[in-house]
């Protein structure tokens, strides 16, 4: 597997933070650092755009996906909103994440905490291609759980 060269630029409140990095050599997934300054509260119900003190240029034909952290949701409940995030390859503003609190108790989010995790894929662009009709499928337009209530009432 080739690494994809990606500049990245750490941003003054980022500075002395460690870059993204997989943790295995297995990982899909980099982690994102909360790059502020105090402690976060995140009561429950609420959210919060958390800075990582990074920006990056994305290759065209790129983009990084900002995915919620599993371990984060299931011991507590946090998750993010918008997930995944999209960031284009042309954008070049920090990378930020949408913290949201759906557990019971507050959670606290402090400097260097791992809060997202990014994901750079490739990209495909569609084109196109007005039709008069669709070529019939199995499941046809249904949609919205219809597969799930197919299979309960027996059908394939």
């Amino acid at each position: 597997m080739t690494a994809l060269d990606v500049p990245v630029m750490r941003l003054p409140h980022g500075a002395d933070l460690p870059l993204p990095a997989y943790a295995t050599a297995g990982s899909a997934g980099m982690d994102l650092l909360a790059a502020i300054e105090a402690p976060l509260e995140l009561a429950p119900g609420a959210r919060a755009l958390v800075p990582s003190g990074i920006a990056i240029a994305l290759p065209a034909g790129f983009e990084a996906q900002v995915r919620p952290r599993s371990g984060l949701a299931a011991r507590h409940g946090v998750t993010l909103l918008n997930a995944p995030g999209t960031i284009d390859c042309d954008y070049r503003g920090e990378l930020q994440a949408i913290l949201v609190n759906l557990g019971e108790a507050p959670f606290t989010v402090r400097r260097g905490d791992r809060i997202a995790q990014l994901v750079v894929a490739p990209t495909t662009r569609a084109a196109w291609r007005p039709v008069e009709s669709l070529e019939a499928s199995e499941r046809g337009a249904g949609g919205f759980g219809s597969t799930g209530l197919q299979a309960a009432a027996g059908k394939s």
